[in-house]
């Protein structure tokens, strides 16, 4: 098997990972919100949503196929990679006897557990020739996974560990407060690191949640920006239904970027704190996606629904997108602190 550098094995699995997130995410992304208010009319929705949420839970199998993929591993190498990644994501627990769905896993781990199974793979090769269908998924699938499920507590430590220092800015002025919240998961959402996990797990409500709902529109729309001239139209849309960590790989080659993401958060957060714009912790990591923030914050606003629809679309798509655009080529054109190729979102990985 061809010998990769440590770069590329890196930008190998982190485009894996980018397509893998895109292909689990946008079903739920785009629809789940519209079938959950449609199935009090009938039934059918609730199925259908039970359908796209499913295929949100294979994110780790999806991600784990894709960066097999990468790597031009073959349809069995493939499907044991998968394999091991779902096991070692944590998407899964054995609780009570029985297998239990937790949501989609540690996305960090998935990668680590993916990347352990295709590095083990690739040292045995062709070494065990006729017995390869029945002692690779052991070894290869087995050990990766096992390894995968031992770190996992220890890698879930750097979620925690995010999540309480966001937790921390709580207790600050609540102006300041809106502003950093928003800052940290504009950035958060293009990471490894699942917002929904964080905001679950601190349990960030009212002002907060909004915050981080803001901020995490500011991040799309900044996105939608930087990717819209030097990407097929299919990236920017995929971007701005959901999908913001695609562009993660971008932001580990490229961490300039976190800056107009993190400014336009700012101006973002700034209405948003001026309105008080407010969710809860099962909102607070989706944005706008599925339109989960938005619907969430409108149950808080006081008045005219019509108004405070209007001060929703100000808020969460007019102040984002002419923030982002303004500040987009700022940084390009006047402050040259990046090239708008930085945005340029690669389906596969071509350096050796």
């Amino acid at each position: 098997m061809e010998k990769v550098s440590v770069k590329t094995f890196i930008n190998k699995v982190l485009a894996g990972v980018a397509m893998g997130i895109v292909v689990g995410l946008i079903p739920n992304a785009i629809l789940g919100e519209l079938f959950k208010f449609l199935s009090q009319y009938h039934e059918i929705f609730a199925t259908l949503n039970s359908v796209v949420v499913g295929i949100q839970f294979t994110i780790p199998v999806i991600v784990g196929v894709l960066i097999a993929m990468q790597f031009k591993l073959n349809p069995l190498q493939t499907v044991i990679v998968g394999t091991a990644s779902f096991v070692g994501s944590g998407a899964a627990a054995f609780l009570e006897n029985k297998w239990v769905l937790t949501g989609i896993g540690d996305l960090i781990n998935t990668m680590i557990t993916a990347s352990i199974a295709v590095i083990i793979i690739m040292i045995i090769g062709d070494r065990l020739k006729s017995l390869t269908i029945i002692l690779l998924p052991i070894i290869a699938g087995g050990a990766a996974g096992f390894i995968g499920i031992i770190i996992l507590p220890y890698v879930k430590l750097v979620t925690t560990a995010i999540g309480q220092v966001i937790n921390s800015f709580t207790t600050l002025q609540p102006f300041i407060m809106y502003i950093l919240i928003a800052i940290a998961f504009s950035i958060i959402i293009v990471s490894p690191i699942s917002t929904v996990a964080i905001s679950m797990a601190i349990g960030i409500t009212g002002l907060a949640s909004g915050a981080a709902n803001v901020g995490i529109a500011a991040s799309a729309c900044m996105l939608v920006v930087g990717t819209y001239k030097v990407n097929d139209k299919g990236v920017p849309l995929a971007v701005f239904l959901g999908a913001m960590k695609m562009m993660m790989p971008n932001l580990l080659r490229y961490p300039i970027i976190s800056v107009p993401i993190a400014l336009t958060a700012v101006v973002t957060a700034i209405v948003g704190s001026f309105f008080g714009i407010e969710g809860t912790k099962e909102s607070a990591g989706f944005g706008y996606s599925g339109l989960v923030g938005p619907i969430n914050a409108l149950k808080f606003m006081d008045g005219n629904i019509a108004i405070n629809i209007i001060i929703l679309i100000f808020v969460y798509f007019v102040v984002p997108f002419i923030a982002a655009f303004i500040i987009h080529n700022l940084c390009t054109k006047v402050l040259k602190l990046y090239d708008p190729s930085v945005f340029k979102f690669n389906e596969g990985e071509n350096e050796k």
